[in-house]
C-alpha cells in the first residue's frame, strides 16, 4: 500500500492555499455574483480583463467550464473548432463540447514542440458548403504539456485562421508560465486571441476557479452560458480574493518553479532507464524503460513520492508548483536515487 504522500509532483492543481491567502478569503467582501453584485468578484474579472487587454470577463468555476463556454460563444449548434490532439478542451474535458454544445472538434496531431502545423490547420478548414460542418474556430494552448508556443507561431496560427474568418481561442490556463517563461507581459501572449481562458487553481495556488476573458458582447453571451450550465454562482467573493492574493503574489514566484523543473529533469534524467525532454517550464515528463517502469513507480509510491503515470508507467509526469520546493526535489532524487542504489545528483 502507498505511504501517505510526503511531496506531491502529480499536478499544480493540488496546491493548498497559504495562510495569508485564506485570510484574504475570510476578509472577502462579498454579493450575489448572479446579480453582479460581488464586490471581489468584480474586481477580479475588471483585473484580469485589464491584465490581458480585454474589454471584459466571466469568473467561472473551473477551466473545463471556462473552455466549454468559450467554444459555445463562438460555435453554433452543427459548427466546428480545429484543436490539437493532445489539448485539454479535446482531450481531458470529457467530449463537453460535442455533448453539450454539439460542436464537432477537428483535432489535428501535434508537432514535438506542441505546435500544430500551419498546414495542417489550413486543410482542417472547410469549404462554405452544405455537406460539411462549418469551421469556426481555432483553439490553441499555451502551455501545451508544459510546452511553450512561440510568439512568432501563435501570431502565423492566429493570421492564418484570420484569413479564413475564424475566431481564435487559447486555453491558458497555464498561460501566466508561458509569460515569465519568454519574459512578457500576460498581455502578450493573450494579445492574437478572441478569448483566453486563466485558470488561478494551478501555479497560482488558488483552491478554486478560472476566468474567461475577451470582448464585452462575447463575455455577455457567455454569462448567459454561465447560467445554463450551472456555473452562475452567489457569495463567490470568498472565491475571487483568493485569485486577486494570487495575482499579487504568486506570478512571479513562478520562476522558480520553472528552475526546479529544470533541476528536477537533470537529476532524472542522470539515472540509467530514464530519458527525459528539457522542460520550458513547470512540468517534466520522464520516459522510463519498460523493465523498470513499474517497480519504479512503485518504489516512488512507498516512499512517498507522488508522480502522474501513464503508458503502463513508462512515462511519468511531474510537475512542480507552490507547494514543492527546491528541498522536494532533492528529497524526490534522493528517494529515485536509493532505487537505483546510487547517490543522488547534487
Amino acid at each position: 500500500m502507498p505511504a501517505a504522500i510526503r511531496h506531491d509532483f502529480r499536478s499544480d492543481t493540488v496546491t493548498r492555499p497559504v495562510p495569508a491567502m485564506r485570510e484574504a478569503m475570510q476578509r472577502a467582501a462579498v454579493g450575489d455574483d448572479v446579480y453582479g453584485d460581488d464586490p471581489s468578484v468584480n474586481q477580479l474579472q475588471n483585473r484580469l480583463a485589464d491584465m490581458l487587454g480585454k474589454e471584459a470577463a466571466v469568473f467561472m468555476p473551473s477551466g473545463t467550464q471556462s473552455n466549454l463556454i468559450a467554444l459555445m460563444s463562438h460555435c453554433e449548434r452543427g459548427d466546428e473548432y480545429i484543436v490539437g490532439q493532445n489539448a485539454h478542451c479535446y482531450r481531458w474535458e470529457a467530449g463537453g463540447a460535442a455533448v453539450l454544445g454539439s460542436i464537432q472538434p477537428q483535432p489535428l496531431a501535434h508537432e514535438p514542440d506542441g505546435t500544430l502545423r500551419l498546414a495542417d490547420i489550413e486543410t482542417a478548414v472547410k469549404p462554405d458548403d452544405p455537406h460539411f460542418a462549418r469551421t469556426r474556430l481555432l483553439a490553441l494552448e499555451n502551455t501545451i504539456g508544459g510546452r511553450v508556443l512561440s510568439l512568432a507561431y501563435v501570431d502565423a496560427a492566429t493570421a492564418l485562421a484570420r484569413r479564413h474568418g475564424l475566431a481564435c481561442h487559447l486555453d491558458g490556463a497555464r498561460a501566466f508560465n508561458a509569460a515569465v517563461s519568454l519574459d512578457v507581459p500576460v498581455e502578450t501572449v493573450a494579445r492574437p486571441f478572441d478569448t483566453v481562458s486563466i485558470c488561478l487553481s494551478k501555479g497560482l495556488g488558488a483552491p478554486v476557479g478560472s476566468v474567461l476573458v475577451g470582448s464585452a458582447p462575447l463575455m455577455a453571451k457567455a454569462r448567459r452560458l454561465r447560467k445554463m450550465l450551472g456555473g452562475g454562482m452567489r457569495q463567490a467573493g470568498i472565491l475571487a480574493a483568493a485569485g486577486l492574493y494570487a495575482l499579487d503574489h504568486h506570478i512571479g514566484r513562478l520562476a522558480q518553479d520553472h528552475a526546479n523543473a529544470r533541476a528536477l529533469a537533470d537529476g532524472l534524467s542522470a539515472f540509467p532507464g530514464v530519458s527525459v525532454t528539457a522542460p520550458d517550464t513547470n512540468i517534466v515528463f520522464a520516459n522510463v524503460a519498460a523493465d523498470i517502469a513499474l517497480p519504479l513507480a512503485d518504489h516512488l509510491a512507498r516512499h512517498g513520492i507522488a508522480v502522474s503515470s501513464a503508458y503502463g508507467a513508462t512515462q511519468q509526469r511531474w510537475v512542480t508548483h507552490l507547494d514543492v520546493d527546491a528541498d522536494a526535489v532533492r528529497a524526490a532524487l534522493s528517494v529515485a536515487g536509493a532505487f537505483f542504489a546510487v547517490s543522488p545528483p547534487a
